[in-house]
């Protein structure tokens, strides 16, 4: 199992602190970094930045070296898909092939809203997703993709570079049976989300849930790597995890108490204590962890995880 750090630009990053995460854990022998694809926080958060996730990825593509970068997940919503295919082909190439292809299908209605977006139920936008890949898969591959879906169409459409990588690696997140289904017709990985719940209580839904609808497709399920959505909260000693506790409790206005309960699904523990946690995800047959560190720690859970990160 490789690891990933999952960045929500949402939480008021800067780009030179994204850029340095990712340094970081490349050097802390992490595999990837990741950014959510958001466009705001909150209704009244005015005053926090919250970067463009592509804009955001074609940066990283030049600034950084060896880190692997993708979405997760880039909403199939907020762009066009054949705008969408263009943007990760350029990404891809700037990149030297280093990017992943993260997709979802939706889900933080005040965006929709407040961006002029329509938010139609759950099941069109899982087909508008399936129709997304459609045009990507179409594009990147073909010489002219012509495709007229239920909701999306294109017509001779040229996606000139292509991605460096044939083909691109897709990733698709989510929980529920649907999703699966559509990450087993097309996807590399699929991306178990929902980290407020504890690890035990997703393992046995992302295996057998993957297995069932890989039968469904004829797939072999071995073919279809997986991929668990986790908080972590580490430190090297429990010394310095109490410190960090209580330092992100302050920070929510809260009791050290409270806020532990209210993470009842994170790892919590010394490196030591959260390596235990992360092998047994291992034996369970996750490929990949996708980490949420504490905003703001970034590097320093990045260095306390760099010999787990480094185990294969």
């Amino acid at each position: 199992m490789d690891f990933g750090i999952q960045i929500e630009p949402q939480f008021g990053f800067s780009y030179d602190a994204v850029r340095d995460i990712a340094r970081a854990a490349h050097d802390a022998g992490w595999s990837r970094i990741w950014v959510s694809d958001h466009l705001l926080l909150g209704g009244d958060a005015v005053a926090t930045d919250c970067l463009e996730a592509w804009s955001l990825l074609a940066a990283l593509a030049r600034d950084t070296e060896g880190i692997r970068i993708g979405p997760m997940v880039s909403c199939q919503s907020y762009r066009n898909p054949a705008l969408l295919a263009k943007i990760a082909a350029g990404v891809d190439q700037m990149s030297g092939g280093r990017l992943e292809f993260g997709i979802g299908a939706g889900w933080k209605e005040i965006e929709y809203r407040a961006y002029g977006y329509e938010f139609p139920e759950a099941g069109v936008r899982v087909t508008q997703m399936v129709e997304t890949l459609e045009i990507c898969t179409r594009l990147w591959r073909d010489e002219r993709a012509t495709y007229r879906g239920k909701y999306y169409r294109v017509d001779e459409a040229v996606c000139a570079p292509k991605p460096k990588q044939r083909p691109l690696p897709i990733w698709i997140g989510g929980t529920k049976p649907r999703v699966m289904r559509v990450a087993a017709q097309w996807a590399d990985w699929f991306n178990m989300s929902n980290p407020g719940t504890h690890e035990r209580d997703r393992l046995d839904v992302v295996r057998d849930g993957l297995a069932d609808a890989c039968r469904a497709v004829g797939r072999d399920p071995a073919t279809l790597r997986r991929s668990l959505f986790v908080q972590a909260f580490v430190a090297p000693t429990h010394a310095e995890l109490d410190e960090l506790i209580e330092m992100l409790a302050a920070r929510a206005k809260t009791s050290k108490e409270q806020w532990l309960g209210q993470r009842s699904g994170a790892i919590v523990g010394t490196t030591d204590e959260a390596g235990e946690r992360f092998r047994a995800i291992a034996r369970a047959g996750i490929d990949h962890a996708n980490v949420m560190l504490p905003y703001g720690r970034e590097i320093d859970g990045a260095n306390a995880l760099a010999q787990i990160a480094r185990e294969r």
